[in-house]
């Protein structure tokens, strides 16, 4: 089960919840059932998952309302807050000291995905103004040199290594030397496990002679529950100031990974959700729960949007989000969206419209896109302003002045009407914490 999966699961126990005439004990118990079942399919421990249930169904049965609030809204704040708990309570962010050299050293697992997260997280603080640079010390992995060095070049970040030296010690001092003068450097060690005794020799006497200030261990999300035993010996070694789990956007044992590497105390700090060199995004319990839950993420919309410096005018959103916009406004929300990512990711962070957004709108592919652009280039100002006057003649004029097909004219006035019907829709059934009343 991807996580993806695990979130619609959670999302359709609340709607299951809130069509119960009564929050009676019943209705709690079955809701436990259904998160027991959502949270064991997703490959998280049976114990913490019987503990997060108990708690639930204490809570929501036992504790007392605070006023303003329903029973029914108070369960759902429930599950909101025990999830949330469950994942770390709240975010932990990565400091940079900006007046010295920060260091930070990667480790993990061969396979895990560390060498393309430490190109992420690079990118990462690039992005944010930071003077960063790479080393590469795995002298072990065919390729690896090579491998950060093109991830490296696509972001404008120097890369220190050397194929023909076999000491990792060696090699991250020079590259110390050589980066004397950035503001964060980012070391790459070599993949090892936990019962290779030589490599994790090796691991503590770049620790000892580096003196990094954080030990970051890249976890592979798909490995499950195993992260912890994994997590734990690493953290035996050298001391783990922080975890990245890799691989998380598809993973079929994500919530084991996370839990697993949440219950053992070192702090996820990022998670790695694409495959792109930008898909890497600092790791907030709240914000990561609430996404899961269909409740959408406002904050992290907010981030993309400063990231990508997408201008949207006040008056433009508030005509969208209350269904009243024309193809073109629809056309340009949708380029908008695209440059901060997957069109299918940003619509989930609106809060709302959770796990109901129709397939064919979520997976808007750039040659879609194009089509849309010249046909709504091919209609009469009128037209754009109020598709419901396109009739069959009007449709042939438009597909041969777009060069395109009636059918993909036709298609994308449905696509807009359906657009209209969805947001409208999702206005007038929003769940009880979309009315502002829950403060989470």
């Amino acid at each position: 089960m991807a996580l993806e999966k695990l979130g619609s699961s959670l999302y359709d126990s609340l709607k299951k919840l809130l069509r119960v005439s009564a929050i009676d004990e019943a209705a709690v118990k079955e809701l436990v059932r259904d998160l027991q079942r959502a949270l064991l399919l997703a490959d998280v421990n049976v114990r913490l998952v019987l503990e997060l249930s108990k708690r639930v169904e204490e809570r929501a049965l036992k504790e007392k309302i605070p006023p303003g609030i329903s029973r029914r809204e108070h369960a759902i704040k429930v599950v909101y807050e025990e999830l949330t708990r469950f994942l770390g309570e709240k975010a932990v962010p990565l400091k940079v000291n900006p007046k010295k050299r920060n260091v930070f050293m990667l480790v993990g697992i061969q396979g895990s995905g560390k060498t393309t997260t430490a190109a992420k997280l690079a990118r990462y603080l690039q992005k944010r103004g930071y003077k960063t640079a790479l080393i590469c010390t795995d002298t072990y992995r065919p390729g690896a040199y090579a491998q950060l060095k093109q991830l490296a070049s696509r972001i404008n970040v120097p890369v220190y290594g050397d194929e023909k030296e076999k000491d990792a010690v060696k090699i991250a001092l020079e590259g110390l030397r050589k980066f004397e003068n950035y503001d964060v450097v980012l070391i790459d060690t070599a993949g090892r496990h936990k019962d290779e005794k030589s490599l994790i020799e090796e691991m503590k006497s770049l620790e000892k002679t580096i003196n990094p200030d954080e030990i970051i261990m890249v976890i592979d999300g798909t490995i499950g529950q195993q992260a912890a035993s994994q997590a734990a010996a690493f953290h035996k070694a050298t001391p783990i100031g922080s975890i990245i789990v890799a691989k998380l956007d598809g993973s079929a044992r994500g919530g084991g990974a996370l839990s697993a590497v949440a219950a053992i105390g070192a702090p996820i700090k990022f998670i790695g959700t694409g495959e792109k060199i930008e898909d890497l995004e600092p790791f907030d319990p709240p914000r990561f729960t609430s996404r899961l839950l269909g409740m959408g993420d406002l904050q992290g919309l907010i981030e993309k949007v400063r990231e990508a410096e997408v201008k949207v005018p006040e008056k433009k959103a508030k005509a969208f989000l209350s269904g009243k916009f024309t193809l073109a406004d629809m056309y340009e929300q949708f380029e908008a969206m695209r440059s901060m990512g997957p069109i299918s990711r940003i619509l989930k962070m609106l809060p709302g419209f959770g796990y109901d957004i129709p397939d064919e709108m979520m997976n808007l592919a750039e040659e879609q896109m194009k089509k849309w652009k010249v046909i709504i280039q091919s209609m009469t100002p009128e037209e754009r302003e109020n598709p419901r006057i396109i009739k069959s003649s009007r449709t042939r004029r438009i597909a041969r002045g777009s060069g395109t097909s009636e059918r993909d004219v036709k298609m994308l006035i449905q696509q807009y009407n359906r657009l209209r019907k969805m947001i409208k829709s999702f206005r007038r059934k929003r769940l009880p914490f979309f009315h502002g009343r829950l403060q989470m």
